[in-house]
């Protein structure tokens, strides 16, 4: 189930906690989810939030497939089959959206700009995603202008058993995996595995004349566990680590990539324990987390050894929240960071204060401030206002203002060339200021759900190169606006159907659009359900795109999927992704898969 609620994170933060089942009528109980410090009831919420589960999650190889049907997320992917791939929100760019996984920050430190790279990521790995759209530097500090991608690995289910699946289809492509977990009063266990292997599509465009195909062979192991202390609280533990290969092609002079014979080899892992505990009738609740996350690349180009980059990030995390009189609450965290990257190493601490106040029936207000200090680029203060109103017994507006930041990594406060005598020692954190105002409407009894956001950010002090310089400077800005639709209908008989729309601008401070980033984006999908078998026929429409090299056009996309039961336990399932079999390029001079389909069996608890 892909769930769109609009607000539901005025006061987030990943805490890596079991998340339970998201409810969406007007009587639903206070939802509980991985980027939530305090709970709260989606219908009293003012933030943006898209919530993606394992129905979405199993009908694709690749996660990023899943997260590009969020409204006011744009994937740049460089290649099919392991490219290069990140996630922006509402025009920010891939260093400016934070990424986390059981509420450990994984944004790479050894990147320039610090961006995530999806490419890997398995979803058979993960039990739900929620996207945050806006800033979310109040609860998260740094790295978080454009919005956050919360991921949170699977659980065990009650009981003991095991669970797999295994796939084969176009491009030699053959992926599987196996799990076993068990849970009970104790506590739980779950330890997984899976495995991706296919010759792929060359990374440069076929039609530009490039025919060598780049492999793609990745391994995940996950493990999750929990341990009840009683009185004393709950421990959580998560941990996986991806090992991955992938073949791409070299710079090209015309279209700015061409075949060649370059890959890297990549270990990306993370994990995370958290301690929980409730106090005077769960009025006080507490967590502390401690996390580590690290990735490792070696590059390879014509058979010889290219270049290394090693880098990690250590968090620890402190936080209280209180329900006060009158249903008034109040929360307080302390995040603390070290980062290293290369022999270089960086210190972030971060307190911040939030508040809620229901001062009437139906009006929630929320606002909160928060101070960082680095040991990089001196400290950043940011805040945060939002108010949610139940205007009518199925209408509720809501308004958001709030500031956010980046810190410079660890690459940008060291790297100079050009003649300079050193790095820029005066670098300061990339600014932004943005607002939205929404409205959710819930209409035949819930059957209906509509949502429409406007949303406004300016970006000042952007981080960018200048060979003048010989390094990096805060020489640039960015302004995007625009405006996000969702919709969601339950039909008669097993019907459903779901769409989302976004209109997006994004220029520089000279009034140019930025590149990479489609004005129009939609998504629709019409699934239908029953006890034994079900399909879902989805389609993908995305505006054309400017880049260095060239424009990459519009372009539209069908995909089906479809599952029968063979038993209670045994599915079989297939899905056929580009349906009409169109030629397009998701970013300037990079192929896509035409026609293809595959085909697979899944056990389950």
């Amino acid at each position: 189930m892909t769930l769109t609620l609009a607000g539901l994170a005025a006061l987030t933060l990943a805490q890596g906690a079991p998340a339970a089942d998201t409810q969406t009528s007007e009587t639903s109980d206070v939802i509980k989810v991985t980027s939530v410090r305090l709970p709260v009831l989606a219908r009293e919420s003012g933030t943006a939030l898209t919530v993606i589960g394992r129905t979405e999650l199993d009908q694709t190889a690749f996660l990023v497939e899943t997260l590009a049907a969020a409204p006011g997320v744009t994937i740049n992917q460089t290649g099919a089959f392991g490219g290069a791939s990140t996630v922006r929100i509402r025009g920010a760019s891939g260093g400016q959206t934070l990424v986390l996984i059981d509420g450990v920050p994984v944004n790479d430190a050894t990147s320039p700009g610090g961006a995530y790279n999806f490419a890997a990521l398995d979803p058979d790995a993960v039990e739900r995603i929620e996207v945050l759209r806006g800033a979310q530097s109040v609860l998260w500090g740094s790295d978080a202008i454009g919005g956050v991608v919360a991921i949170e690995t699977r659980r065990a289910a009650p009981g003991t058993g095991v669970s797999g699946f295994v796939e084969a289809g176009s491009f030699d492509t053959l992926r599987g995996g196996a799990a076993f977990e068990a849970s009970g009063e104790p506590g739980a266990l779950r330890l997984g595995v899976t495995s991706t292997a296919t010759g792929g599509i060359s990374k440069a465009d076929e039609r530009d004349g490039n025919t060598e195909r780049d492999r793609f062979d990745a391994v995940t192991l996950h493990a999750s566990g929990r341990l009840e202390l009683g009185e004393a609280g709950q421990l959580d533990l998560a941990a996986r680590q991806t090992r991955a290969r992938t073949e791409y092609d070299s710079f090209g002079a015309v279209t700015g990539v061409e075949d060649g014979d370059e890959f890297d080899k990549t270990r990306d892992r993370s994990a995370s324990l958290r301690w929980s505990n409730s106090f005077a009738g769960d009025s006080l609740t507490t967590s502390a987390l401690i996390g580590y996350a690290d990735i490792e690349r070696d590059a390879f180009a014509n058979g010889a050894f290219s270049f290394d980059a090693r880098g990690e990030r250590v968090t620890g995390r402190l936080d209280g929240a209180w329900t006060l009189q009158a249903g008034h609450r109040l929360a307080a965290g302390l995040d603390l960071e070290r980062s290293k990257a290369d022999g270089e190493s960086s210190r972030q601490e971060g307190l911040f204060v939030l508040g809620e106040l229901r001062p009437a029936e139906g009006v929630v207000l929320t606002g909160g401030v928060r101070r960082d200090e680095s040991d990089r680029y001196g400290g950043a203060t940011t805040g945060r206002v939002s108010a949610s109103v139940q205007a009518a017994g199925t209408l509720r507006l809501r308004a958001n203002a709030g500031t956010g930041f980046k810190a410079p990594s660890i690459f940008q406060t060291t790297f100079f060339c050009c003649g300079a005598a050193g790095p820029n020692t005066d670098l300061k954190a990339e600014r932004s200021a943005g607002y939205d105002i929404g409205a959710d409407l819930a209409l035949a009894g819930g059957a209906v759900m509509l949502e429409a956001t406007w949303f406004a950010q300016d970006i000042t002090d952007l981080i960018d190169f200048s060979f003048a310089a010989g390094g990096y400077e805060n020489i640039a800005r960015a302004d995007t606006s625009g405006v996000e639709l969702g919709a969601r209908v339950r039909l008669a008989q097993g019907w459903s159907a779901s769409a989302s729309y976004t209109w997006l601008e994004a220029e520089d401070g000279d009034g140019n659009r930025l590149a990479r980033l489609p004005r129009h984006t939609a998504d629709a999908a019409l699934s239908y359900t029953q006890e034994l078998w079900g399909a879902t026929l989805s389609g993908r429409y995305n505006s054309s795109e400017t880049d260095s090299f060239g424009t990459a056009g519009a372009w539209t996309r069908l995909d089906f999927n479809a599952h029968y039961q063979l038993t209670p336990r045994l599915q079989l399932y297939g899905r056929v992704e580009n349906l009409l079999d169109r030629h397009y390029q998701q970013v300037f001079g990079f192929g896509t898969p035409g026609r293809s389909a595959w085909v697979g069996v899944r056990l389950s608890r």
